[in-house]
């Protein structure tokens, strides 16, 4: 068994523990994920099971979120599973001020992850940095922002603005909540998060556990293919002799006889043969003295 299963992550469970769900109910220990999630957060989480946990690399980096921002509230971790540290009424907020605001996280932007994430600062994890109660400088880092809109407001003492946010990989909509009530100077944090896209997966065709479960005991379970996932990739086809040496780890100069979706160098394939079987990923990369297939991944022996 091996492929891709689009899981929609339940709310109270880390992206590990979704893991671990999976192999139990698989019964197999090669599974992976594409792409933290935090444990509050719920939709999308890309799993990878068998020889695919090798393509996870490969997966586009694109995701899309709705979160949704409380203002006059800020916590230690930027969302409502930390400490709160301020709490103020903010019934003056419109909906124009966010408005106004909105283009600053618009692009390439700098970001400063939560001091509870992932990140790691001289070898360690920032939350457990943070649990320890060390204080330390997080590293800024360019992220980028492709669209962001407002897809609901509520006003009140404490107004929410629910956002739909499309991005790059490493981008924290925690940090966004956070910096958006900074700029709008009512402090903000974020009160909850749904990813409805993540490495070309979408929520419209995920999968809860209990799907999955329901699935399996009527044997009406299967895994999306590996070459769907990879779908933004450009396909190249060998002939079988040159497929069968690339299989075995060869380097391959680029034939006239292959036929190629795209003639970009650097750039990475599905490669197949001409039955159209997928064997892996390869890249064409320049020589002093031609073009070549390296493998990358090689998924068929």
């Amino acid at each position: 068994m091996q492929g891709f299963l689009n899981l929609n992550k339940p709310s109270g469970m880390t992206s590990h523990d979704c893991v671990a769900k999976v192999r139990k109910l698989l019964h197999l220990k090669r599974v992976g994920h594409g792409g933290t999630l935090d444990p509050a957060a719920t939709g999308v989480l890309p799993i990878a099971v068998g020889k695919a946990t090798r393509l996870l690399q490969f997966l586009p980096s694109q995701k899309a979120y709705i979160g949704t921002v409380r203002f006059g509230t800020i916590t230690t971790t930027d969302d409502l599973e930390g400490e709160i540290v301020q709490s103020a009424p903010v019934p003056e907020l419109m909906l124009s001020d966010i408005e106004a605001v909105l283009p600053n996280f618009l692009g390439k932007i700098e970001q400063v992850p939560p001091s509870y994430s992932a990140i790691q600062v001289q070898g360690k994890r920032l939350y457990d940095l943070a649990r320890q109660g060390k204080t330390v400088e997080v590293p800024t880092r360019v992220v980028e922002v492709f669209n962001i809109e407002i897809l609901d407001w509520r006003p009140g003492d404490f107004p929410e603005v629910d956002l739909a946010i499309a991005c790059g990989s490493g981008t924290y909509i925690r940090a966004i909540a956070r910096d958006l009530g900074a700029i709008l100077n009512t402090g903000g944090t974020l009160a909850a998060l749904t990813r409805t896209e993540s490495s070309g997966f979408s929520r419209k065709n995920s999968l809860t556990f209990a799907e999955v479960e329901n699935q399996l005991q009527e044997n009406k379970f299967s895994l999306l293919s590996m070459e769907i996932a990879l779908a933004h990739l450009p396909g190249i086809f060998l002939v079988a002799e040159d497929g069968k040496r690339w299989c075995q780890g060869q380097r391959l100069p680029y034939q006239k006889r292959w036929e190629i979706e795209s003639e970009k160098t650097d750039n990475h394939f599905r490669v197949y043969n001409l039955e159209g079987e997928f064997l892996g990923i390869g890249q064409l990369i320049k020589s002093e003295q031609n073009l070549l297939l390296a493998p990358q991944v090689v998924i068929s022996n």
